[in-house]
């Protein structure tokens, strides 16, 4: 197998926090987003939707993204589940999966890809051009901010997303927390419930993958 990877960049640090918590040790191959390497012919034949995570498997089929890529590696190495053990813990894991996706890495991405220069012309990733919204960044900032309190809301209920594991939505959540970085929102005050969980999942040695 073949991680196709950019440090730098949210979705594919998912991916690698999610493979260090399962211990998998597989090739990885960079993809320099920055110089636009995403778009290069020999990856995008590898990958024509021109993005990463991607994920190549021995028999040649390519998985291009976090849903696909986790579900492959937890029926292949299923210790420790990353998708929940029950299934209320799956079902948990799911929805707050597609909120933090929805809600919070969008609402990002919103108000950066339609602010910056080097978005222009490329709002929304993949090989399509689409001309920036000015008007979906504060949008963006505003969803990104109640995703925030709504996982401080949750966390107030429970350890983690789903429960009492970490999860891989814990992992998409931390990187989306990261993320909000990227367009200077600030952490609205009192948040105690999600400062509390980030510092708790910081301190895990899959983080720093």
């Amino acid at each position: 197998m073949k991680f196709f990877d950019y440090k730098a960049a949210p979705s594919p640090r998912r991916a690698r926090i999610l493979m260090a918590e399962k211990g998998i040790d597989i090739e990885i191959e960079q993809i320099d987003l920055g110089a636009r390497a995403q778009f290069d012919p020999a990856f995008k034949a590898i990958n024509p939707r021109c993005t990463v995570p991607a994920l190549q498997l021995d028999d040649g089929t390519v998985l291009c993204d976090n849903a696909s890529i986790a579900r492959y590696f937890e029926e292949i190495y299923p210790d420790p589940p990353m998708l929940g053990r029950t299934p209320v813990e799956k079902a948990l894991v799911a929805e707050w999966l597609a909120r933090v996706e929805g809600e919070g890495l969008m609402g990002v991405a919103e108000a950066l890809r339609n602010r910056s220069e080097f978005f222009k012309d490329s709002s929304v990733t993949g090989p399509n051009r689409y001309a920036q919204v000015p008007e979906l960044i504060e949008r963006g900032r505003a969803r990104a901010t109640a995703c925030l309190h709504d996982l401080d809301t949750r966390l107030g209920e429970a350890a983690y997303l789903a429960g009492d594991a970490f999860s891989a939505a814990d992992i998409a959540a931390f990187v989306f927390v990261d993320f909000t970085a990227w367009i200077k929102l600030p952490m609205p005050e009192g948040l105690d419930n999600l400062a509390r969980w980030r510092e708790a999942v910081a301190a895990r040695p899959s983080i720093e993958a």
